[in-house]
C-alpha cells in the first residue's frame, strides 16, 4: 500500500513537473541579438532562434539592433518585442505577466481560448487587459507609455496607486513621480512596428461586456484627469542614464532616449547634410557665411565637417580660409570631429570639437567646452580613452594646434576597479595648463601675441613706436622696403641718430610667447563605491583629494608677473543619487584651504584663461588665477557645501543647477549654474532650445543686474520655419576688465557678446 502511495505521489510530481516545464509560448522571428534566459539562470545564454519554446519564468532580451516575435501557444496572441527590449514570462493559474525591465513591445491579445488576465507590469505601472491590440513603451528613466490601437486598457501607477483607462486612439503615461495621465495620440505617435505593421486604430466604441467602465472608475479618471490638468508640464519623456555622467550633463540635451520616439530609432544615419546661412563678426568685421556641414558614419566611424565661407559686403570671400598652401594647418579647421566609438566601448576617441568633459568627479577639470569662442577660435582637442579588465584610462588636450605655441590644456586619469563583486573604484588625475598665455591670439604666429604686435599680419615684424607703419630699428627680422624707422619720429634722417639729444625712446622687445610661460598644474585622487544599485534607485559614495600648483612667473616690474601660490580641497563625503534615472542628486561637503577653487578649469576656461587690460594705453596681461586671487582674502580655509539636481521636466526638457556655498569667519563665496534644455519635438515650430547661466566664485551670485568677471550666459534657440529648415540664433555674453576703475575703485567691466544667426538646412 505505502509502495503504491508513493509511486502514486512521484508520478503525480513527475507530470506537474513536467506540466510547469511544458513550453507557454513559442520564438516565431527573430533577427539580431535575441538571447533567452530560463528559470533560475542568472545569465541570458539561449540564442532566440525561431521555433524556440519559452516556459513560465523564461526571459528574453533583445539587442540594439534587433526583434523577437513571439506566440503564446493556448491562444495565439502574438508578442512583437523591438530592440533594447527586456522582460520576463510569468504564467499563474488565472493571470499571465510580461514583467518589462525596459523597452518597447507590440501585444496582439486575443479573447478566443483564453480564460487568464493579460498584465503588462515594468517598474512603475501595469496595465490589463483582457481583449486588446496596444503597445508598451518602458524607459529606464522610470516613464512609461501604453497605446491603446483596440478594445480598452486599465493602466495603473504602482507609485501613488491612481489609474485611467484608455481606449483606442488614447494613451496612457505613468512616471515614477506618481503622475499618471490619459492623453490622445495620432497614428503617427504611435511606435514602428518592427514588422513595419501599422495597426488600424479602431475608434468606435466597444461593446463587450468584459470592457464595461463602471461609474466610479469613470469618476478616478476625471479625477486623475483633474490633477493632470493642475500640472500640465509633468508630462513625461525619458531621459538617458546619466548615473555615472560625471560630468552632470550641465548642457546637454536628451537625444539619446529612443522610447519615446515615434519612429523606429536607427543608428547614427550613414550620411548628413547641414547647410547653414547667415552672418558672424570676426576680428570686428561682419561676414555673410555659407556652411555645409556633411556628417559620414560608418559603424563606430564618425566624420564630421565644417565647410565655411565667409563674404564680407564687397562680396569677396575670406581667402585666408583656404589657404592651405601658406599654412596647412587650415585644413584642421575644416574638420569639425572625427570620431571612434563611445565612451563605453572598451576603446574610444573623439578629434576635434569637444563638449562637457570632466575627469574624475569633476573637483578641477568639469563640464569643459573647447567651442565656446566658435567660430572666432577654433580649437582642435582630443579626447580618448580605453575600459579593459577594471582598468580605465583617459587622455585630453584642449587644442592640439597650441603645442606649436609652447602649450595646451592636457588631462590624463587612469582608473582601477577592484572587481564586480567588490567595485571599489580608485581614480588618479593629472590635469595641466602647460602654458595659459597660448591662448592669446597671434595671427602671424612670430610669437608676439596681437596686442603687443605692431604687425600682427607679418611675421617679420613687430615695433612701431611712432605708429607711422614704418617698423622702429631693430623692430623685425629683415628691414622692410624703404629702411627702417631710425629714432621713431615718423622719418628715416640718420642726422640725428649719433648722439643726438632728441632722439625719441624706442619700445623695447614686446612680449614673447618663446620668453614666457605660464602654467598651473593639478592632482586629484579619488574613491567611489556603489552602495546601492537597482532598477529605481541607485546611491553612489566617494571622496576626492584635489591640489592645484600655481608657479612664479616674471619679477616685479615685468609686464606679467604671479607670485607663487597653491591650495587644496577635500570633497569628503561625496554623494551621488538617482531615483528611476529620472532624477539624480549629488552632494559633497568641501573643505579647501590655500589658493584654490573648484572646477578651475571648466565651461568657461578658455574665455578667462588670459586676459589683455589697457591702462593707459598699455597692455597688461592677466591670468584666470590672476583675476581670481586678486584678493588675498581668497587664501583663506574655508568649508561649505555643493549641491546639484538634474532632472526630466515631464517630457518638455531637461533642467540642470547647483549650487556651492563656501564660508569662513570673514568671507563667504559662493557659485551659481543653471542649464536648461527644451524637448523640441513637444513645442510646435521649435528646432532646438538651450539656455545656461553661470556665475562661478562670487559673494552673491544672484545679484544678476551687477554682473562680474565670473559671470556666462547664452542661449542657442531654433525657430523650424518648415521641415528640415530653421533660423538658428546662437548667443553667448561674458565680460572682461576694461583696464578703467569705477568711483569705488573696482574695475569697469564691458560685456563681450558674441551673436550667429544662421538659417539652418537639414536633410
Amino acid at each position: 500500500m505505502h509502495a503504491k502511495l508513493k509511486t502514486i505521489i512521484l508520478l503525480f510530481i513527475l507530470l506537474v513537473s513536467m506540466a510547469g516545464a511544458a513550453p507557454i509560448a513559442r520564438i516565431m522571428k527573430s533577427e539580431g541579438n535575441v538571447l533567452i534566459k530560463r528559470m533560475g539562470k542568472s545569465t541570458f545564454t539561449i540564442p532566440g532562434k525561431p521555433g524556440l519554446g519559452i516556459n513560465n519564468g523564461d526571459a528574453i532580451k533583445v539587442g540594439e539592433e534587433g526583434f523577437a516575435v513571439a506566440i503564446f501557444i493556448d491562444d495565439k496572441s502574438v508578442i512583437k518585442i523591438r530592440e533594447k527590449t527586456q522582460f520576463e514570462f510569468i504564467e499563474s493559474s488565472n493571470s499571465r505577466t510580461l514583467d518589462v525591465e525596459q523597452g518597447t513591445i507590440f501585444n496582439d491579445i486575443k479573447k478566443e481560448g483564453r480564460t487568464k488576465t493579460f498584465r503588462v507590469e515594468t517598474p512603475v505601472s501595469v496595465a490589463s487587459v483582457k481583449g486588446t491590440e496596444f503597445a508598451v513603451v518602458s524607459s529606464p528613466a522610470g516613464i512609461d507609455q501604453v497605446f491603446c490601437a483596440s478594445g480598452q486598457l486599465d493602466v495603473q501607477n504602482l507609485i501613488s496607486g491612481q489609474s485611467v483607462v484608455v481606449g483606442p486612439g488614447q494613451k496612457a503615461i505613468s512616471n515614477a513621480m506618481g503622475n499618471v495621465m490619459e492623453l490622445p495620440f495620432t497614428p503617427d505617435d504611435y511606435p514602428a512596428d518592427p514588422e513595419g505593421v501599422q495597426p488600424e486604430i479602431r475608434t468606435e466604441p466597444q461593446s463587450e461586456p468584459d470592457t464595461e467602465q463602471p461609474q466610479q472608475q469613470r469618476q478616478r479618471q476625471r479625477s486623475t484627469e483633474q490633477e493632470s490638468q493642475e500640472e500640465p508640464d509633468e508630462e513625461p519623456e525619458e531621459e538617458p542614464d546619466t548615473e555615472e555622467d560625471q560630468s552632470q550633463e550641465q548642457t546637454e540635451s536628451d537625444d539619446s532616449s529612443s522610447e519615446s520616439r515615434p519612429s523606429k530609432p536607427e543608428p547614427r544615419k550613414p550620411f548628413g547634410m547641414g547647410l547653414g546661412v547667415g552672418s558672424v563678426t570676426i576680428d570686428g568685421v561682419l561676414y555673410n557665411q555659407i556652411a555645409l556641414r556633411p556628417e559620414i558614419n560608418i559603424g563606430k566611424i564618425g566624420i564630421g565637417l565644417d565647410l565655411v565661407f565667409y563674404i564680407d559686403n564687397d562680396g569677396n570671400i575670406k581667402e585666408d580660409e583656404w589657404d592651405f598652401k601658406s599654412d596647412p594647418g587650415r585644413i584642421l579647421d575644416k574638420i569639425l570631429f572625427l570620431r571612434w566609438g563611445e565612451e563605453s566601448d572598451p576603446f574610444w576617441v573623439k578629434f576635434g570639437s569637444l563638449d562637457n568633459v570632466t575627469l574624475g568627479y569633476g573637483g578641477i577639470l568639469s563640464g569643459y567646452s573647447n567651442m565656446m569662442e566658435f567660430p572666432t577660435v577654433r580649437r582642435i582637442g582630443l579626447n580618448t580613452g580605453m575600459n579593459i579588465a577594471g582598468f580605465g584610462g583617459q587622455l585630453f588636450m584642449s587644442n592640439m594646434k597650441d603645442f606649436n605655441r609652447g602649450g595646451t590644456l592636457l588631462g590624463l586619469r587612469g582608473t582601477y576597479k577592484i572587481s564586480d563583486s567588490f567595485p571599489l573604484t580608485v581614480g588618479l588625475n593629472f590635469i595641466t595648463d602647460m602654458n595659459q598665455f597660448s591662448g592669446l591670439k597671434d595671427i602671424d604666429e612670430d610669437t608676439y601675441p596681437d596686442i603687443f604686435d605692431d604687425f600682427p599680419d607679418n611675421a617679420n615684424l613687430w615695433n612701431d613706436t611712432d605708429g607711422d607703419g614704418i617698423s622702429d630699428y631693430n623692430g623685425g627680422l629683415e628691414e622692410p622696403e624703404g629702411g627702417w624707422d631710425i629714432d621713431g619720429d615718423g622719418d628715416n634722417d640718420l642726422a640725428n641718430w649719433a648722439g643726438g639729444t632728441d632722439v625719441e625712446e624706442l619700445k623695447g622687445k614686446p612680449f614673447s610667447l618663446a620668453d614666457n610661460k605660464s602654467s598651473v598644474t593639478g592632482f586629484a585622487f579619488d574613491i567611489g563605491y556603489p552602495l546601492l544599485k537597482s532598477k529605481s534607485f541607485s546611491l553612489n559614495v566617494y571622496t576626492e583629494f584635489n591640489f592645484l600648483s600655481f608657479p612664479e612667473v616674471g619679477s616685479d616690474g615685468d609686464i606679467f608677473y604671479r607670485p607663487e601660490y597653491s591650495g587644496k580641497s577635500f570633497s569628503i563625503p561625496g554623494l551621488r543619487a538617482s531615483l528611476f534615472n529620472f532624477l539624480q542628486l549629488n552632494y559633497e561637503f568641501r573643505i579647501k584651504s590655500g589658493y584654490f577653487v573648484p572646477q578651475f578649469f571648466d565651461q568657461s576656461y578658455d574665455i578667462a584663461r588670459v586676459v589683455p587690460e589697457y591702462i593707459d594705453g598699455s597692455a597688461i596681461v592677466k591670468t584666470k588665477d590672476m583675476t581670481l586671487f586678486a584678493d588675498s582674502s581668497m587664501n583663506v580655509g574655508l568649508g561649505g557645501h555643493f549641491g546639484s539636481i538634474s532632472a526630466d521636466a515631464f517630457g518638455f526638457g531637461s533642467l540642470y543647477g547647483s549650487y556651492t556655498n563656501m564660508t569662513s569667519e570673514t568671507d563667504t563665496v559662493n557659485s551659481f549654474v543653471a542649464a536648461l534644455t527644451l524637448n523640441a519635438e513637444r513645442i510646435p515650430k521649435l528646432s532646438e532650445a538651450t539656455a545656461f547661466y553661470q556665475r562661478s566664485n562670487d559673494k552673491n551670485p544672484f545679484d544678476f543686474e551687477n554682473p562680474s568677471v565670473n559671470t556666462v550666459m547664452g542661449y542657442r534657440l531654433g525657430y523650424e520655419l518648415g521641415k528640415g529648415i530653421s533660423v538658428i540664433m546662437d548667443y553667448r555674453q561674458f565680460y572682461r576688465y576694461t583696464g578703467a576703475l569705477n568711483d569705488d575703485g573696482t574695475g569697469k567691466l564691458e560685456p563681450v557678446v558674441q551673436t550667429t544667426i544662421e538659417t539652418s538646412f537639414n536633410f
